[in-house]
């Protein structure tokens, strides 16, 4: 993952697609949004940023899944660590297998699984 282009990626669909910013599609804009794309597991980037529309698609849905999968794991981790304190590892492990089952973004996956990992050895 790649902090930089993720910020760089939320600042672009930020001034494109709330503030009315036109997407000029640039080769480095081009190559932050298939950097992005690949990384958010985005697979028809090369065929999306043959038009306009499908450009403002595929930075829609890159900036969706960064936004969706940061709350959705920050959640659960606030979750799964009060379940911890309270002792409580079932629900604490379970908290990780939801995002498991429905993220797609292997950044956010490989940290629940780490999270998941390190409770192994827990009651």
């Amino acid at each position: 993952m790649s902090d930089q282009d993720w910020r760089a990626t939320q600042a672009l669909a930020r001034r494109v697609l709330r503030e009315g910013a036109p997407l000029v599609l640039t080769d480095d804009v081009r190559a932050l949004l298939l950097r992005t794309a690949r990384e958010v597991a985005i697979t028809d980037a090369v065929e999306a940023l043959r038009t306009e529309a499908g450009a403002l698609a595929l930075l829609a849905e890159a900036s969706r899944r960064i936004t969706d999968g940061s709350n959705r794991l920050m959640d659960a981790l606030h979750r799964m660590y009060r379940h911890q304190r309270a002792g409580n590892y079932d629900e604490a492990r379970q908290e990780m297998r939801d995002v498991l089952a429905v993220e797609v973004v292997p950044y956010y996956r490989e940290t629940a699984q780490g999270q998941l990992d390190d409770m192994a050895d827990e009651p």
